[in-house]
C-alpha cells in the first residue's frame, strides 16, 4: 500500500491522518486522492468498508480555502446516520485546518439548521431531501461549490432519491469537480455520470478485497446485562494469546478494562482521552506480551499493526461494516489464522446482517460456554503448562523434593495438586458495567450506523464516543459557535426507503 506522505497532501492533513491512526492508503483512497488532487472527476466503485470517506474527504479538505466563507464542498449521502458519520470523519481530517462543517438531514428541527447555516460552513454533508428543502428556502447557497460528492449513489437510487439528486446537481456550478461512489453501477447511476461528469476516472475496488478469509467469524446473541460474564467464560475457554476487545465508548473501555482486572485478567484500555505517552506505553506492553488483553475504541485502535493477535472480541457491535472490517483485521495477519467474535443484542441483529452482506461471509452462531466449560478450559491450560514444564526437563533442582513428597503422598494426588495450583479458578467477583443503549433497529438497507458518538461540548467532537444515548441520538452542538458538524437528538431515525415517505421524513 501507499503511504499518505506519497500522495502530495499537506503536512497539516498528514498530521490529522496520523492522529486518526491512518498510516497507509487503501486502494480506493490511493486512486481517488491522486485523481482528486488533480481536480479530475472520479467514479469510485467500492463497497462500504474500503475507506471511501477519507478517499473523498482528503481532496475536499486540501481544496478548501478557510478564508472563503462560501460553501465550497457538498456531500450527498442517503441517510442521516451516514451523513453524521461522514461529517465527523471529514471534520477529523480537517482538524488542523479548522474547516467549518455542517450536516443537514431530516428529523432535525430545520430552524436549528438555518441558524447553523448562518455561521458560514464551508462543507455541507446532508441527505437529498433536506438539502433540496434548504435550496428551495434559499437558506443554502451552492454557487461557490467546487467539489460535489455522491456517496453510496446506488443506495440513494434504491431509496427513490434520483429526482432529488438530479435537481441538486442542476443547482450547483457546472464548473466543478464531481466524485461519485457506488457499490454497483445500475443504468440510472451511469446516466448521472454521463450527464453530470466530465471524463471521469474509474477507481474500481473488487468486493473480495474486503473479505478476510483466514479469520473465523462468530457471533453471540445475548442481552446487554449478560455480555461481560459470557466474555469472561469465553476468555477462560479460548485462552487467547493476545486479544483485543472493542468497546463503543470511552466509558465502556474504562469499565471493561477495570472489570477484567478485577476478574484476574491482565488488561489495559486505550481511547482518545488518554495522553499519547500513555497510549504508547500500553501498546508497548501489549506488543511485548506484558498485557494479554487490549480494550479499545475504534478511533484509538486505528492503524494498529500488532502481530500475534489471535482473537478479536466486539463487545459492542460496530455501527457500520467499515468499522467491523477494520476491527477484525487486527487478527489473522501475515497468513496466520484468527478468531473474531461479535456480541449482538436481539435488537441489533439487523446490523449483523448488514455486516454479513458487506463482507460476503456469514458469521457462525456461537453458544456461550457454561461455567463448567470455563473451568474445563482453565484445567486444560494447566495440563498444557505442566506438560511443557516436564518436557523441558529442567527439574534437577526439584527431584529430591519430589522424592520426599512421593514418600508421603500418592503420585496421582501430587499431580492433581500441581494442576490445581496452576488452574485459575473462574472469578465471579461482581463488577460494574454500565448498560449501553442498543443501536437503533436496522432493516435491510446499507449505509452509515445509528447516531452520533457521545455528547459534545464546545462544538468539538470527542474521539471514540463517550456519552449516554449513543445510537439513540446523542445531543450535539448544532453547529453554532464551533467547527464541528451538526447533528440531532433523533439521529437514530432513518430516512424511509420509499420515495413518497422518504422525502417527507427526510425533510
Amino acid at each position: 500500500m501507499t503511504n499518505f506522505s506519497d500522495l502530495n497532501i499537506s503536512e497539516s492533513t498528514q498530521r490529522a491522518l496520523a492522529k486518526m491512526g491512518f498510516e497507509e492508503a487503501t486502494p480506493i483512497q490511493e486512486g481517488t486522492v491522486r485523481f482528486g488532487m488533480e481536480g479530475r472527476d472520479v467514479i469510485g466503485q467500492a463497497q462500504t468498508g474500503t475507506g471511501k470517506t477519507a478517499a473523498f474527504g482528503i481532496p475536499i479538505i486540501e481544496k478548501v480555502d478557510i478564508r472563503n466563507t462560501a460553501v465550497q464542498a457538498l456531500v450527498i449521502a442517503p441517510t442521516r446516520e451516514l451523513a453524521i458519520q461522514v461529517s465527523e470523519e471529514i471534520y477529523r481530517i480537517g482538524a488542523d485546518k479548522r474547516v467549518r462543517i455542517l450536516s443537514v438531514y431530516g428529523g432535525q428541527e430545520i430552524g436549528r439548521q438555518i441558524r447553523a447555516l448562518r455561521n458560514n460552513p464551508q462543507i455541507i454533508v446532508g441527505t437529498p431531501g433536506r438539502i433540496l428543502d434548504h435550496i428551495k428556502r434559499k437558506t443554502l447557497k451552492l454557487d461557490g461549490v467546487q467539489t460535489l460528492v455522491l456517496d453510496e449513489a446506488d443506495e440513494m437510487l434504491n431509496m427513490g432519491f434520483i429526482e432529488d439528486i438530479n435537481t441538486i446537481l442542476a443547482s450547483v456550478p457546472a464548473e466543478r469537480q464531481t466524485l461519485l461512489f457506488s457499490a454497483t453501477m445500475p443504468g440510472p447511476i451511469r446516466k448521472i455520470a454521463e450527464t453530470f461528469m466530465k471524463n471521469p476516472e474509474m477507481v474500481k475496488i473488487k468486493s473480495k478485497e474486503m473479505t478476510v478469509e483466514n479469520i473465523e467469524q462468530f457471533f453471540v446473541k445475548s442481552q446487554e446485562r449478560e455480555k461481560f460474564d459470557i466474555l469472561s467464560r469465553l476468555l477462560n475457554v479460548q485462552q487467547p494469546e493476545l486479544a483485543i476487545i472493542f468497546g463503543r465508548t470511552k466509558r465502556r473501555v474504562d469499565e471493561l478494562s477495570q472489570a477484567l482486572g478485577i476478574r484476574g485478567y491482565i488488561a489495559e484500555g486505550i481511547h482518545g482521552d488518554l495522553t499519547q505517552a500513555k497510549r504508547m506505553s500500553v501498546l508497548k506492553q501489549f506488543k511485548e506480551g506484558k498485557v494479554d488483553i487490549l480494550v479499545a475504541t475504534d478511533v484509538a485502535a486505528r492503524g494498529l499493526d500488532i502481530s500475534g493477535v489471535t482473537h478479536v472480541y466486539n463487545f459492542d457491535i460496530p455501527q457500520d461494516p467499515e468499522s467491523y472490517v477494520h476491527r477484525i483485521g487486527r487478527t489473522g495477519r501475515a497468513g496466520k489464522s484468527g478468531v473474531a467474535i461479535t456480541f449482538v443484542t436481539p435488537r441489533e441483529m439487523g446490523y449483523l446482517r448488514i455486516v454479513e452482506e458487506t463482507t460476503k461471509k456469514q458469521m457462525t452462531p456461537l453458544n456461550p460456554p457454561s461455567s463448567d466449560e470455563a473451568i474445563l478450559g482453565q484445567q486444560r491450560v494447566a495440563v498444557e503448562q505442566l506438560t511443557e514444564i516436564v518436557t523441558k526437563n529442567e527439574l534437577s533442582d526439584y527431584t529430591h523434593l519430589a522424592a520426599d513428597l512421593l514418600e508421603k503422598f500418592e503420585a496421582k494426588d501430587l499431580v492433581a495438586a500441581a494442576l490445581r495450583s496452576l488452574t485459575r479458578e473462574p472469578n465471579d467477583t461482581p463488577v460494574s458495567i454500565s448498560e449501553e443503549r442498543p443501536l437503533p433497529s436496522r432493516g435491510n438497507s446499507r449505509g452509515g450506523g445509528g447516531g452520533y458518538k457521545g455528547n459534545r461540548s464546545g462544538g468539538r467532537p470527542s474521539s471514540g464516543g463517550g456519552g449516554r444515548g449513543y445510537g439513540g441520538g446523542a445531543r450535539r452542538s448544532g453547529g453554532s459557535g464551533g467547527n464541528a458538524p451538526s447533528g440531532s437528538r433523533d439521529g437514530a431515525r432513518r430516512d424511509s426507503s420509499s420515495r413518497s415517505r422518504t422525502t417527507k421524513s427526510d425533510r
